[in-house]
């Protein structure tokens, strides 16, 4: 049966070093959560304390209703799959999805069942008898998680599991993850760097720097409404320019940018007021290039003008660098907007091609400096 996790406000320190700051967030039961974050921002820190790895200086971790802060890790049902698969080259398949089981003192018969299920979960069944080296880092992969599966955990860890494998594999072993945890049941915490492998994956994620929390939410939630300049750049590519909070208007909420006013429909950040200093981020993709005859509708707003000064096409997709011009009277230099184009019809690859560009309101997303 699946359980929760709670993580509440725990802190981990190596010497003056804050690895991890205040962390609070819980996982509900047979959710899929991912920890997400560029190197040394405290992610595979706090899952070493979530499996007994690390010891908190400060706050708890709850499995289901019980702390297990000071529980030692064998002792707490949780299933580790590491990064580099710690796999015994000497022992069979089975053998090594088995092991921890031997450790638990569970009878033959058993083991022996709950392995056959555990490799038949991974499809693995026909290679029980192999041994390690004669396997693809992908099936490698495959048997770390039966390995942790086997115990029949209360919770799943997955330290970078995927990193060591080829594009290729890592789309593969990306659903067969979740197919695996969402067949178990299992509540699952999973660290990565790789911010295509937690939008795809995550049932919900949160976003670290600094050993901190930056935002948690749903995937697509964070992805179109980022809480900070951080989470913006690094969940995918965005467009970032200054501008002045100028007040509400029947569109949303407006800002005055010296490449022209933005207005957004989406929510306002905590504590902005009119006349405050603030960001304005909208994603390449959401930007469209308008057509050399087509004429912008009554009201239209986010409309831009520049010169398309660098295309490159990618055959399903283009990307394009746009150079803005500010308004008359605003001062400053040129802006650059990026802009992806699907299925792309009409590129210029080469020259200055002068072009205007629109953002709906509801992808312009508006953050506190």
């Amino acid at each position: 049966m699946a359980v929760s996790l709670r993580i509440e406000r725990v802190t981990k320190r190596f010497g003056a070093d804050v690895a991890v700051d205040r962390a609070d967030f819980e996982v509900a039961p047979g959710e899929i959560f991912f920890l997400l974050g560029p190197s040394g921002c405290g992610k595979t820190t706090l899952l070493r304390c979530i499996a007994g790895f690390c010891e908190p200086d400060e706050g708890r971790i709850l499995i289901g209703d019980e702390d297990v802060t000071h529980v030692p890790p064998h002792k707490r049902d949780t299933g580790m799959v590491f990064q580099n698969y710690a796999l015994w080259p000497h022992m069979t398949l089975a053998g090594n999805v088995g092991f921890g089981l031997e450790m638990r003192g569970v009878s033959k018969r058993e083991a022996a069942e709950r392995v056959r299920d555990a490799l038949r979960m991974v499809r693995m069944e026909d290679r029980a008898d192999a041994r390690p080296n004669e396997l693809s880092g992908g099936q490698q992969q495959r048997i770390a998680l039966a390995r942790a599966l086997v115990i029949r955990p209360r919770c799943l860890l997955l330290d970078e599991p995927l990193s060591n494998l080829d594009a290729k594999l890592r789309l593969e072993m990306r659903s067969e993850i979740r197919r695996i945890c969402k067949q178990a049941g299992l509540t699952a915490v999973y660290v990565t760097h790789d911010q295509k492998e937690a939008l795809s994956v995550a049932d919900r994620l949160a976003v670290m720097d600094g050993g901190r929390i930056c935002q948690t939410g749903a995937p697509m939630d964070v992805y179109r409404t980022p809480a900070t300049t951080f989470v913006a750049r690094f969940i995918g590519e965005t467009n970032i320019l200054e501008g002045r909070f100028d007040g509400g208007s029947p569109c949303g909420a407006k800002v005055e940018t010296p490449f022209g006013e933005f207005v957004s429909s989406n929510p306002l950040p905590a504590g902005v007021g009119a006349g405050d200093s603030v960001w304005v981020s909208f994603r390449p993709e959401a930007v469209r290039i308008l057509r050399r005859d087509e004429r912008p509708g009554d009201g239209c707003v986010n409309l831009l003008s520049g010169t398309v000064c660098e295309s490159v096409y990618l055959g399903e997709t283009a990307q394009h660098l746009v150079e803005i011009e500010p308004v008359a009277g605003q001062g400053g230099g040129t802006g650059q907007v990026r802009v992806f184009e699907l299925n792309p019809r009409d590129v210029v690859c080469g020259g200055s091609v002068p072009a205007r560009i629109s953002v709906d309101p509801s992808d312009v997303v508006m953050l506190a400096k």
